[in-house]
Order: structure tokens, then sequence, then C-alpha cells
């Protein structure tokens, strides 16, 4: 790779950390900070349930674009990545807009499974921190042609992605069961 490809692509790499450090910090302004002007959740309570959709979604499509790239059907492959990719990402604006309406919602003192909940969510959180920064290089490796370089990043990015995909469903399902 020449000294300028490097450059480019060093260049991106800490565009895309810094982009993702700053979304990171937002949430946690938007979730711990800022008050809530709708805290009883009155409007809008559509939204968890939609962002949980959302992640099943893109958990669905991400082992369907698992499946399509085993079986060399790039294309495909390509078409399930970007469908996750939007899926993520309209999960994390009605996230935002969740979060922005009704602040941080809390598990129950006194219902089951908290300790379970909040370890998951817990992982939850720390995997979907460490899977933005990865989901997005991986894309900008795919997208500039440096296909080896994706697969090796992709190794990586995949299971955090689906797990963070996956456990962002299970933890909207205890936390619904806990609060009725």
């Amino acid at each position: 790779m020449t000294t300028e490809k490097q450059g480019s692509t060093r260049g991106a790499i800490a565009a895309i950390v810094a982009v993702s450090l700053a979304a990171t910090l937002f949430l946690f302004w938007l979730i711990y900070v800022h008050p809530a002007p709708d805290a009883a959740s009155v409007r809008y309570a559509f939204l968890p349930a939609l962002n949980a959709a959302f992640n099943g979604l893109s958990a669905v499509a991400l082992l369907v674009g698992y499946v399509f790239i085993r079986a060399g059907r790039i294309q495909n492959h390509r078409a399930a990545m970007s469908a996750a990719f939007v899926f993520s990402t309209l999960f994390l604006v009605g996230y935002i807009a969740h979060h922005a309406l009704h602040g941080d919602v809390r598990y129950p003192l006194d219902a089951p499974l908290r300790g379970f909940y909040l370890s998951l969510l817990a992982s939850h959180i720390v995997l979907a921190i460490v899977a933005l920064p990865l989901v997005l290089v991986t894309f900008f490796f795919s997208l500039t042609g440096r296909i080896a370089t994706h697969r090796k990043v992709a190794r990586w990015t995949f299971p955090l992605w689906l797990y963070v995909s996956v456990t962002g469903v299970v933890t909207f399902a205890l936390l619904r069961l806990a609060r009725g």
C-alpha cells in the first residue's frame, strides 16, 4: 500500500473513531444528564418496541448476510449487510428519540432477574460502544475495495454486531416483562 493510501486510511479510521466517540459521549449525556421532557413515557410509547424490532431485523439481516458470503453470493451479501446497517441506523435514531423524550428507563429494584438483566445490559452497552467503530471501519474497507482487510476486520465485527443486536432485543423483553 502506498504511503498516500496509508495516510488516507489512517485519516478515515481516525475520523470514524472520532465520530464514534462523539456519538457515545452524546448518548451518555442524553441518557444520564439531559432532563427528559416526557419522563412518564406518554408520548411515542411505541419507540422501545420499534427499536427492538429494528435490532431483531438487523440480527436477521446479519445472519442472512453471513449465509450469503459463505455461499459466495457477494452481491446478496452486500445487500443483506446494507440492510443490517440500515436497520441498526434506524434503531439508533429511534433510541436517541426515545431517550431524548423519556430519559433513562430503570429496571425495577424488586423485579426478578435484575442481576442477569444488569449484567446483560452492561455487556450490551460496552460491546455496542466497541461495535460502532468496527462496523463503520468494516464498511469503509468494503466500500474502498480492500476486501482482504475487510474480511479480517469482519471476523471481529460480525459476532460483536450480532451479539449487540440480539441482546438489544433480549434486554427490551426483560425490561418489558419486569415493568409489566
